[in-house]
């Protein structure tokens, strides 16, 4: 079926289907807080914590953002609370998934023109970032947003095809019997087999968020980048988030010896927010199977454990990890209890000594990941190294930090 058509069927109203901020219900009251993601502030009138400076890094044009968001803002028809803009109700006009949808098809339809294989790759990697919007924060039960997903898959394994490197769709089969697909993507100006650096990315983002990341930074470097969804999330949206955080990582990292791209003896792991809680647990399960673990932004223990820091973090972000576990309504003193139970600290594992190379990357006040998780993870390790972020310049800091992040990863990796 073309994309086009497949678009449409997907799409075709049926019924109206829940708006994605009523998914998880709230049994006791939380005043979200404002939100900092690089500097990028979510006022209050938005149920999502908006991203501006991370999407735009990802390569969708300010012009085009603030483009979707006003028609998203400018929507007189009915929403599920009247104090946010972005929660209109029904597949509609002024829904989120659906401008944003709208947005990528035509991306979509631009690729399907070009006869240029370089241009069409750039417009279907355009399109793959829109749907990927449209289904952010990917919570569990968002049916709409499960259709963006899997639009943004299939215009990602498009673009793959046309851009420069080589894209490979894994499966690795889990202790279940379920299977996990995953990407390896592989550097082209190298041979097999390859370093390779497992990304492990936070709980609102799916693993074809990480293209500019291998592209631009890691590829260059010789590396290779296995990305996998984190637990509830995607491909891997079949499992439940548990304490043991790397399950899924874990049991493919296990398996890398049997993949022939792969150098399975020169392996690293770069964990972001969430993710740098699985790339740490690793740090300690796997030590044999691993050269180096870098976090940037962890959330491995302050925000687990401080009531008064999950205070202040937004609504959205407590939905995001009540949906990882599997519930559909959230008592915040429940949900504080259980989160205490996925610090690594409490776990007994951070804070013992760990012979691997750790480095972790922080910024000054940052709501979800305090400068004392970053200390801590450098601390625990022989080889630590802490790089702090500087505030200002955002995106000049920020790129600073992934080419240094990428240059350790390179060093410790092709020894």
């Amino acid at each position: 079926m073309p994309e086009k058509n497949l678009s449409e069927e997907l799409f075709k109203p049926r019924f109206e289907h829940p708006e994605t901020s009523s998914l998880v219900r709230h049994i006791a009251g939380h005043v979200a807080g404002s939100s900092s993601v690089m500097s990028a502030k979510s006022p209050q009138r938005w149920y999502r914590t908006l991203t501006p400076l991370v999407w735009s890094w990802r390569g969708v044009p300010a012009i085009e953002i603030n483009e979707v968001l006003s028609r998203v803002a400018a929507s007189s028809l009915a929403r599920t609370n009247e104090q946010q803009l972005d929660t209109v109700r029904g597949y509609r006009n002024g829904n989120w998934i659906y401008e944003w949808s709208v947005q990528a098809a035509r991306w979509q339809q631009l690729a399907q023109q070009q006869e240029d294989n370089d241009t069409a790759g750039q417009y279907w990697l355009h399109a793959a970032n829109l749907f990927s919007v449209a289904a952010y924060p990917h919570l569990s039960g968002d049916e709409l947003a499960d259709q963006a997903q899997l639009l943004a898959y299939r215009a990602y394994e498009q673009a793959t095809g046309f851009l420069s490197g080589e894209l490979k769709s894994l499966s690795f089969r889990m202790e279940d019997g379920k299977t996990v697909n995953a990407f390896l993507h592989m550097p082209g100006q190298v041979k097999p087999p390859y370093p390779v650096v497992m990304l492990c990315g936070g709980l609102d983002t799916l693993q074809l968020d990480h293209f500019r990341l291998f592209h631009d930074y890691l590829a260059p470097r010789g590396l290779a980048m296995l990305t996998i969804d984190m637990p509830s999330v995607g491909y891997s949206s079949r499992w439940h988030l548990t304490q043991d955080t790397s399950m899924l990582h874990q049991q493919v990292l296990r398996q890398l010896a049997d993949v022939p791209w792969i150098d399975h003896r020169r392996v690293g792991i770069w964990g972001h927010r969430f993710g740098a809680n699985v790339a740490v647990r690793l740090a300690y399960l796997e030590i044999p199977r691993l050269r180096a673990v870098a976090c940037q932004e962890p959330i491995v223990h302050g925000l687990l454990t401080d009531p008064s820091l999950q205070q202040a973090v937004p609504d959205m972000f407590l939905d995001i990890l009540a949906s990882r576990l599997g519930k559909t309504t959230r008592s915040d003193a429940t949900l504080s209890t259980e989160m205490n139970a996925y610090s690594l600290k409490t776990q007994g594992l951070l804070g013992r000594r760990t012979p691997l190379p750790m480095l972790s990357a922080c910024r000054k006040n940052n709501l979800y990941s305090p400068a004392e998780d970053s200390e801590l993870i450098c601390n625990s390790s022989a080889k630590g190294k802490l790089i702090r972020i500087a505030d200002t310049p955002v995106m000049a800091s920020f790129e600073r930090t992934i080419v240094e992040i990428s240059d350790w990863l390179a060093g410790h990796l092709k020894r």
